[in-house]
């Protein structure tokens, strides 16, 4: 496949190496409005667009890649409030896009996983939950993506739950998530279900990037030739 690296950070650089070895071609690589200026229109010519690139810029990368009918892997974060928006235009337009938190293979089990678990602490109401995340200290958004989307879907399915609170709140209603920000971690996530006579906890902890490029890739695979906007699960049948 012929891919377009929207943003060429530290993810755009692993998933450049990740998918030279599964044989893809790395046509363009855009990181600033010049080289869109200079590449927009050889856009087209891209068989799929991955983008992590800044929160600031990602709708129009993404509404870029819709008209020139180019399928788009987005795994940016922190723009949530117009996730509505561009799945709304993307089923309009009958273009392609696959938008995740966290595209690492584990990460989506770990979600399924916290899914499941929220129905049958559902009736357990002597259980509090909470939510730890950690990354390195150049991560700018907190708490996670991958941390709110955890909180999330247990809030669609915990009635004693109905929001979640990114500072310490006694309001039994919120699920706490605790942010730490510390060295050169690439993430670890932590739920943790705790009752006066006992605890359980499920940690998903990243050894590098490398899962988060790998489950990138595999779903610019997945996503050439579809039209819709989908999900990690769609793609892993979850």
């Amino acid at each position: 496949m012929k891919i377009a690296l929207l943003g060429y950070g530290k993810m755009g650089k692993e998933i450049e190496k990740l998918a030279l070895s599964r044989h893809h071609e790395i046509f363009l690589k855009i990181d600033n409005e010049v080289e869109w200026r200079n590449n927009l229109e050889k856009l087209s010519e891209s068989d799929v667009a991955i983008d992590f690139s800044m929160p600031g810029c990602v709708t129009d990368n993404i509404k870029r890649c819709f008209q020139k009918n180019v399928p788009i892997v987005v795994g940016t974060t922190a723009w949530f409030e117009e996730l509505d928006e561009i799945n709304k235009l993307c089923v309009q337009t009958d273009q392609a896009m696959i938008y995740a938190s966290n595209f690492s293979i584990g990460v989506n089990i770990i979600f399924e996983i916290n899914r499941k678990l929220a129905r049958i602490m559902n009736g357990q109401n002597e259980y509090e939950l909470t939510i730890d995340e950690t990354h390195h200290i150049h991560k700018i958004d907190a708490p996670s993506g991958t941390a709110i989307k955890l909180a999330n879907d247990a809030i669609d399915i915990l009635d004693r739950k109905n929001a979640w609170s990114g500072t310490a709140s006694l309001d039994t209603g919120m699920i706490n998530i605790t942010s730490n920000r510390e060295g050169n971690i690439t993430g670890t996530h932590l739920i943790k279900y705790e009752s006066d006579i006992d605890s359980l906890e499920i940690k998903h902890e990243a050894k590098n990037r490398q899962g988060f490029a790998l489950g990138a890739v595999l779903a610019a695979e997945w996503i050439v030739g579809k039209s819709g906007f989908f999900e990690m699960k769609d793609m892993l049948g979850f």
